[in-house]
């Protein structure tokens, strides 16, 4: 059974989600505040965190934050917002996914379970990736350029994996969007794709203005070139 830990202040939805999680199979923890999140995560153990973005003492943001340090655990954001900048920096600082309010229980179900199976997905492969003298323990969720340990942010890590486990197979950017968020986050543009691709260069190729790992075909996509 999956354990999953609910952020959200809201009495109304916080009974309609507690009534669909366990109908779901699922043992749902549900904290109110910033302070019970932070109490809830340091003990206890979790497989996915769902996180309201405005709380009365602070942001969810705030949480995501802290687990990332330590966790590549799924994390989905909730929020009334869906403004453009809310949803890169979710993403920036570790999110998987980002669904706004008011939506259907059904919708988010589907986001929760594909996430679940990715991670699981992630756990039964091998377990390290290794090309152009990159290492990549999925089961500590690190990755590393020379021995020396990459500072990548979850979205960064999962295009870094994506990448290296299909090494010399182009991957169009509509391929790309889907492997990482399932094809449900039209929130997700290519511009935003564009971002995430320049700052992962940055940190593993040595000359991120002619990157020679990562390579853009021009008009088509993606393709994670083997040169050791």
């Amino acid at each position: 059974m999956n354990k999953i830990l609910l952020l959200e202040d809201d009495l109304s939805l916080i009974n309609g989600l507690t009534f669909a999680f366990q109908k779901a199979g699922f043992e749902l923890d549900i904290v109110r505040t910033i302070k019970e999140a932070d109490t809830a995560w340091t003990e206890g153990k979790y497989d996915l965190l769902i996180l309201d973005v405005s709380l009365p003492d602070g942001s969810g943001f705030e949480i995501c934050r802290k687990v990332r340090q330590t966790s590549k655990v799924p994390i989905i954001f909730l929020t009334v917002s869906d403004e453009e900048i809310n949803v890169i920096m979710g993403l920036d600082i570790g999110g998987d996914d980002y669904i706004t309010k008011p939506f259907k229980v059904s919708v988010l179900m589907l986001r929760i379970n594909a996430l679940l199976r990715r991670a699981n997905d992630f756990g039964s492969a091998n377990t390290e990736l290794h090309s152009n003298g990159i290492k990549v323990l999925l089961l500590q969720g690190q990755a590393y350029k020379n021995g020396e340990l990459l500072d990548l942010t979850a979205a960064e890590y999962k295009l870094l994996c994506l990448f290296m486990q299909n090494p010399n197979v182009l991957l169009s950017k509509e391929q790309i969007l889907q492997k990482l968020w399932d094809g449900d986050g039209n929130y997700v543009d290519s511009n935003t794709l564009t971002v995430y691709i320049r700052r992962l260069r940055i940190k593993i190729e040595d000359n991120p203005s002619e990157p020679q790992m990562l390579l853009n075909i021009r008009r088509m996509g993606y393709k994670w070139n083997i040169i050791c």
